[in-house]
């Protein structure tokens, strides 16, 4: 019967993540993966969960598995306000809501802000997981290029003048896909427009604290707390199956984004909520950062010399000092989407770059992760990508 039902133009145009499908592929035995986002599963803290777990399942369990409230567990939203007022960041723990995952906040920035047709500002290219969120709400996208230093300005003025965009997009720190970082002028002139022209700015920073080298600028919600949602996870701090993670909205905005939420799914995960708690609490999560700080700044390392010695050099590719990605640009006319099957069959994956770009383009980039693969597995996977590309290169 189910071919007679009549679906929603929502169930109707929206599309699979090309990152998960390719995902997918990249689990095949002996594929050495770039593609996923994945945090070193070695440096997941396992022993010191499981005594956690326990710990709070005996002695709180009676609250940690019970529903909870909608904003979330009140210890946990007090410690992400100290934890962000390191940052210079200074707001109050009824600012924030606990999310089942930076995507569910993007999800309710998409509710909160967009209707049909509305405008979304954003770079090029852009995160997929937000061009999937909000195309949910069909919005157009106007987009500006990037360069060495993220998202360019020029003619952001215009676009808002001509567009009345309900709002800004931006991962400013280490954005996936290409790694780059804002500086702070360019931070400071977008803050500057958006407020003119009375358009938020949605900060997705689940970054900006692995950093290997130097330091990144303040973050745009310390910059301009009143026009900035910020989204924040421990996805990539401490573990994404745990699903935790928390929206920065002004006061008056929050409660908009808490009756959404209720309307999706109550609240989160209130066992999770505890345990992130209790790990963190005394220290044990900036030393666990400390941890993957250091094992990931090895890797982008060794993944930046493999391809500085590996790569043609009419292959370009971003440098970032921070983060989890980095981005590679071949030649016009060298199709990375067509590229793929051929670099799976030498047991290698990657994330075409076409997919993060929301009004179309970027065939000839793709996206390549460092925290999941070992030392090892980055050497011999560039050194694979390389052959593809110089047989493409060959060809062409």
């Amino acid at each position: 019967m189910s071919e007679m039902w009549h679906y929603s133009r929502r169930a109707l145009m929206m599309k699979s993540s090309i990152i998960r499908e390719i995902i997918k592929i990249a689990k095949k035995p002996g594929v050495i993966s770039f593609s996923g986002g994945f945090p070193a599963p070695e440096l997941f803290p396992k022993a010191e969960l499981a005594e956690i777990s326990q710990r709070v399942l005996l002695e709180q369990g009676e609250n940690a598995l019970q529903y909870s409230t909608t904003e979330g567990y009140p210890l946990l939203r007090e410690f992400i306000a100290g934890m962000l007022k390191k940052q210079g960041i200074n707001i109050s723990p009824d600012e924030i809501l606990i999310t089942g995952g930076s995507q569910q906040g993007l999800d309710l920035c998409g509710k909160v802000f967009l209707d049909w047709g509305d405008c979304v500002v954003s770079a090029r290219p852009t995160y997929l997981g937000a061009i999937q969120a909000f195309n949910a709400y069909f919005p157009k996208y106007v987009t500006l290029p990037s360069d060495d230093d993220g998202m360019t300005i020029d003619g952001l003025k215009e676009i808002l003048e001509m567009n009345n965009p309900r709002l800004i997009y931006l991962v400013p720190s280490f954005q996936n896909p290409d790694g780059r970082t804002i500086p702070l002028h360019r931070r400071t002139r977008i803050l500057e427009l958006a407020e003119t022209y009375g358009v938020p700015v949605i900060e997705d920073d689940p970054y900006s604290v692995l950093v290997y080298e130097g330091t990144v600028p303040s973050p745009m919600k310390a910059m301009s707390p009143a026009n900035v949602v910020m989204l924040g996870t421990f996805s990539k701090l401490l573990s994404p199956g745990l699903r935790i993670a928390w929206l920065v909205a002004p006061r008056g905005v929050i409660d908009k984004f808490v009756r959404m939420k209720q309307g999706t799914d109550l609240h989160t995960n209130t066992l999770g909520q505890y345990i992130i708690y209790e790990f963190a609490k005394d220290g044990g999560l900036y030393e666990h950062i400390e941890r993957i700080k250091t094992l990931y700044a090895k890797r982008l390392k060794i993944l930046i010399q493999a391809m500085e010695h590996y790569f043609p050099p009419e292959v370009k590719f971003s440098r970032p000092n921070g983060g989890l990605f980095l981005w590679v640009e071949l030649p016009e006319g060298v199709n990375a989407t067509e590229l793929l099957p051929k670099a799976v069959e030498k047991n290698v994956a990657y994330i075409p770059g076409s997919a993060f770009y929301p009004d179309g383009g970027g065939h000839n980039t793709m996206r390549l992760n460092y925290s999941k693969p070992n030392e090892d597995e980055i050497e011999e996977g560039i050194k694979k990508l390389a052959e593809v590309f110089q047989e493409a290169l060959s060809n062409k």
